[in-house]
């Protein structure tokens, strides 16, 4: 008989949030999983399992040491400023006990790069606040321990009643037009495959840097408007938004981290899982 191991003491941080969420979901019946939460929800409150958690005002060493992680995942959103002292103290500890630290990051971390899609070795370069905040987090990370450390990149997360899908539902019913990027190319994936590559990555006690996108790559506009017609037959007006007149990349495809077959996924699988 294999020897079972000790079960891991996991705190996701932002498990309130949508992928926060889904993620407490898909490790909590294996592990033994703490979560953050923001806003006060009777949920949250009655989940002997959730600390209340306001980056801006509230030190996460009272919850690291109340909840002792041996995995920490941070799903958080909230002022970078913030967040960036949050993830300082949070390196310190993982440092000080041997936590492993799982961050969830973004395609936005290669935005200043649109003449090609990225890989998980490509260096990262950003125009937006947004990006920049999260190469901030990954190049403090990243001085820490290899196996310490797995830094997930993220493309466009779908699912079926993801905040995006919300807000194009909520488009059509007001009769407003819904934005898209004629020359934005990306790839995708959906909230439930993102679960799954995460507990596959603590199962095998995976480190390094992940990019977790679809292996195929869609023009967003094209990409929408298949959603839309799955919403709705009735016409839906669209805004064109046009930020370059070439083609422009946001895509983070997977080359050298490759996680198995049953993990990967393509924008059809996407596209067919919204259709449900």
């Amino acid at each position: 008989m294999k020897k079972i191991e000790k079960k891991y003491r996991i705190l996701i941080l932002g498990a309130s949030g949508y992928l926060g969420n889904a993620i407490y979901k898909e490790l909590c019946m294996y592990f033994n999983t703490y979560g953050t939460y923001f806003s006060p929800k009777k949920e949250f409150e009655n989940n002997k399992h959730f600390f209340h958690y306001n980056v801006e005002e509230d030190d996460i060493y009272e919850i690291l040491e109340a909840t002792k992680p041996d995995i920490i995942i941070s799903a958080l959103r909230g002022d970078f400023h913030a967040q960036t002292i949050a993830h300082a103290h949070i390196a310190e500890y993982a440092l000080e006990h041997g936590s492993k630290i799982i961050f969830l990051s973004s395609a936005n971390a290669f935005d200043a790069y649109s003449k090609y899609p990225s890989y998980e070795t490509d260096k990262t370069l950003s125009h937006s606040i947004y990006g920049h905040f999260k190469i901030k987090i990954e190049n403090m990370l990243m001085r820490m321990p290899k196996r310490q450390v797995a830094i997930l990149r993220l493309p466009m997360v779908f699912g079926a009643n993801c905040p995006r899908i919300q807000e194009i539902k909520q488009l059509i019913s007001e009769k407003e037009a819904v934005e898209i990027f004629p020359n934005l190319i990306m790839n995708v994936t959906l909230d439930k495959k993102v679960t799954q590559q995460i507990h596959y990555i603590i199962n095998r006690k995976k480190s390094g840097v992940f990019h977790l996108g679809s292996t195929d790559l869609v023009h967003h506009d094209e990409f929408i408007q298949q959603i839309i017609s799955n919403i709705t037959q009735t016409k839906v007006s669209l805004k064109q938004v046009y930020t370059t007149n070439e083609d422009r990349y946001l895509a983070v495809l997977p080359k050298y981290n490759i996680l198995p077959k049953h993990l990967q996924i393509t924008s059809d699988i996407v596209l067919k899982e919204l259709q449900k």
